[in-house]
């Protein structure tokens, strides 16, 4: 295994490690699948996950290469999980995805907010 390789699957571990311990049990390391690649992490319905672990940002690039995946793997929205320099926990990392993306996971917060708001209203 090339030392590139090896920092990416280490990456990836991590991740789903991190995933793990923080209420996603069933976070996994997802084999390559060529052309027809769903992404790097499976184990989240409706979500791709893509681990970047390189020294050099190439944003425009991974976002693309992580949407191209969420249709290959038919979810909904495409991240990228990328390691920061000196940084050794995922929870440090950053994750940075496409507007889109970003606005509906607003959405979807502002209305699971409202609807616990609606059901504190009824007791």
């Amino acid at each position: 295994m090339s030392a590139a390789r090896a920092k990416g699957t280490a990456a990836e571990t991590a991740v789903v490690r991190f995933l793990q311990a923080n209420g996603y049990p069933n976070a996994e390391r997802r084999a390559l699948a060529g052309s027809q690649d769903r992404g790097d992490i499976a184990g989240i319905p409706g979500v791709v996950i893509e681990v970047k672990a390189a020294a050099r940002l190439e944003l425009a690039a991974w976002v693309d290469e992580a949407l191209t995946e969420a249709i290959n793997a038919g979810a909904s929205m495409a991240v990228v999980w990328h390691k920061r320099r000196g940084k050794g926990s995922p929870g440090d990392w950053y994750v940075t995805m496409d507007g889109l993306d970003f606005v509906n996971l607003l959405s979807d917060h502002v209305f699971v907010r409202h609807a616990m708001r609606e059901d504190d209203d009824d007791d």
